[in-house]
């Protein structure tokens, strides 16, 4: 029964995240307070991206809605991306994941820690959607995000009563984003980009310690060159092209979030251990 309330949340958030994106960017286009106001992820109505038509409640069921209208428009009748339900799908995957992967227990403070998770992980989906269309990460959702988990992470540990946990995020802000506001100055922005080092911070601040802030670096700059090296093979992108690294992070940090034990035990059996 919670799986299948996850698989509904996920998906409704998905369509969320989509709706999201999408208004962020229109925005920052936008030139009269007007046309923002209208593009309020808040009071602004759903509507096509192409004809602007207001969208019912049959048009906004998630992925079923997409599936039923062929993946188009019923006003205009234009294509409507295959990433409205694969994000759909996805938010909801990550949900289920994490519910039963979930490292902190559902005590009361394993389960604040669960609601803070699912809320920073929707808006981890939205940065990845974000990164991979317009290759940005706007502030407008990492400082939120930052804000968020900074608060999960002072309400766990006044109910744990001690402040280990605060200890390690912040080792975790100063490690993986350090590293990356390093890299990012000595390449006066060339290597990384400066939304990339304040993603750094946020996900440094999720993981929580150095190591685990090394496992992030380690996961996204793997999936990297997973990526890349048959994209280059390919000649889709050669050495001077811009992939945005963000997504690699963010895959990154989920990982290591839900599964930091299993690789710090690996870490134990391979190297450290005779």
């Amino acid at each position: 029964m919670v799986i299948l309330i996850l698989v509904v949340w996920g998906l409704c958030f998905g369509s969320f995240v989509n709706a999201l994106v999408w208004r962020i960017h229109e925005q920052s286009k936008a030139k009269t307070k007007k046309a923002r106001a209208e593009l309020s992820i808040m009071k602004g109505r759903s509507m096509c991206p192409h004809c602007k038509h207001t969208l019912g409640a049959h048009d906004l069921l998630p992925v079923i809605s997409w599936l039923s209208l062929g993946g188009k428009c019923r006003y205009c009748h234009k294509p409507i991306a295959w990433q409205y339900p694969v994000v759909e799908l996805i938010t909801a995957l990550l949900f289920v994941a994490s519910y039963l992967w979930w490292p902190y227990g559902f005590d009361t403070i394993g389960t604040v820690m669960f609601a803070g998770w699912l809320a920073v992980l929707i808006g981890l989906v939205a940065l990845t959607v974000y990164d991979l269309k317009w290759m940005l990460l706007p502030n407008r959702l990492t400082y939120p995000l930052m804000a968020l988990w900074s608060v999960v992470i002072v309400i766990a540990s006044v109910l744990r009563g001690d402040v280990s946990l605060i200890v390690s995020s912040t080792l975790g802000v100063i490690f993986c984003g350090g590293i990356f506001w390093v890299l990012y100055q000595v390449s006066d922005g060339r290597w990384i980009g400066g939304g990339d080092v304040k993603l750094g911070f946020l996900l440094g601040l999720i993981v929580g310690g150095p190591l685990n802030a090394l496992f992030v670096i380690f996961i996204a700059s793997l999936i990297g060159t997973f990526v890349a090296l048959p994209l280059m093979a390919l000649k889709k992108v050669n050495r001077s092209s811009q992939i945005p690294f963000g997504p690699y992070l963010i895959v990154g940090g989920v990982l290591v979030f839900l599964f930091h034990e299993y690789f710090v035990q690996v870490l134990n059996s391979q190297i450290l251990l005779p």
